[in-house]
């Protein structure tokens, strides 16, 4: 991973060295948010699973009903007996926060003018059409619900990409990066340190030979003032 192109200096150090602080962090909470997502994103799925099967084997049912209801009456007797529906239903729809993904909660209110779900005369019907329409209304809490699930299923699925993608971004791209880039600097620090040491040492150096070359001259001046 290639370090940053930033200055090597103590004051970029720290700021880099604190930028990975922060990105530990995030990649921490990331990490626990993800989980947490994943978590409940199961238990999303396990309860559609089963409210799709139960709704599934439901709407076979019914489908077969209306099948052999269609075979055994008038085609146009079996409109004119669905064409008035005899319930009204409103949808109510609101939203519920999990791990900070907004996801749709439906919620059904039916009226209708009696318990019978049946808007029509049982003279000219089969019995398979009694069924299936009563089985329909039996589910249809249950067809609701199951829409709200996938709905929350898929919302909670791109949330939980996204956060992957951040993770991945954070633990492969960019902390290597700064680790580099840390570690780039200090080794041209400590690079410098030592020139500056060395520097140093050759200046010291220099100047003990100039006092040496001093004393020498004033001692050689001394003996030639004794003489």
């Amino acid at each position: 991973m290639a370090p940053l192109k930033v200055n090597p200096t103590r004051m970029e150090l720290k700021r880099i060295q604190s930028r990975y602080q922060t990105a530990r962090k995030g990649h921490k909470l990331l990490k626990d948010k993800r989980d947490e997502l994943m978590r409940r994103f199961l238990d999303v799925v396990r309860e559609d699973k089963a409210l799709r099967e139960k709704v599934e084997t439901a709407l076979s049912h019914v489908y077969g009903s209306f099948s052999v209801a269609g075979a055994v009456g008038d085609p146009k007797m079996l409109q004119e007996a669905l064409i008035c529906p005899k319930k009204e239903c409103s949808l109510k729809v609101s939203n519920q926060n999990i791990m900070s993904v907004i996801v749709p909660v439906f919620e059904i209110e039916v009226s209708d003018s009696g318990t019978d779900s049946c808007n029509y005369g049982f003279a000219f019907t089969s019995g398979e059409l009694d069924a299936s329409v009563e089985e329909l209304s039996r589910i249809q809490t249950d067809l609701i619900r199951l829409s709200e699930l996938e709905k929350t299923i898929q919302l909670m699925a791109e949330e939980i990409e996204r956060t992957r993608r951040r993770v991945n971004a954070l633990e492969y791209i960019m902390m290597p990066q700064y680790l580099e880039t840390i570690k780039a600097i200090k080794m041209k620090l400590d690079e410098n340190e030592r020139g500056n040491t060395t520097r140093l040492m050759k200046v010291k150096d220099m100047m003990l030979k100039q006092q040496l070359e001093t004393k020498k001259a004033e001692d050689e001046e001394l003996e030639d003032l004794q003489t």
